[in-house]
């Protein structure tokens, strides 16, 4: 689901891990069902398909980043911390996956007189980098939540006789 989204106009995709698609789809979850009740771990996990103890560490740390905010007890469950709309795809993998990108020298801890600071190719990952970022910054929860959405109501129209 993700690759198709950061495909860069050369046609090379970068991988996004489990942790990344996972944390993504429990959020684009949160987005589409916890409108006025908070949802629960199990919900979401069902949903999802996503084992319940990797979810529960990916939810810590949602929480930890400030996407998610946690209510325990009798009718506890998660919630978004603001609007879908307010959530950009490249924020939430960057806080899921760390850096996106593809090369040591693009890193941003200028300064850090490391060895790789400076490479030759630099320039063109670079702007493929660039490219990536503004595209994944492009895209918000809530566009996320509006494909999922599209792509269930077209799932459940589909039969055949």
């Amino acid at each position: 689901m993700l690759t198709n989204l950061v495909e860069n106009s050369g046609g090379a995709a970068m991988h996004i891990g489990t942790k990344g698609d996972y944390g993504v789809r429990a959020l684009i979850d949160l987005a589409l069902y916890s409108g006025d009740r908070p949802v629960q771990r199990a919900e979401i996990a069902r949903r999802q398909h996503i084992p319940e103890s990797y979810l529960d560490h990916l939810l810590g740390q949602l929480r930890r980043d400030g996407f998610i905010r946690s209510t325990r007890g009798p009718g506890g469950g998660h919630r978004l911390t603001r609007p879908a709309e307010e959530f950009c795809l490249l924020h939430i993998l960057e806080s899921l996956e760390g850096s996106l990108a593809p090369m040591p020298c693009l890193e941003d801890n200028e300064g850090a007189g490391e060895p790789h600071s400076v490479c030759a190719q630099q320039w063109i990952w670079r702007e493929i980098y660039d490219d990536m970022c503004a595209r994944l910054a492009a895209v918000s929860l809530a566009d996320l939540a509006a494909r999922e959405r599209e792509r269930m109501c077209g799932a459940t129209l589909s039969y055949a006789i």
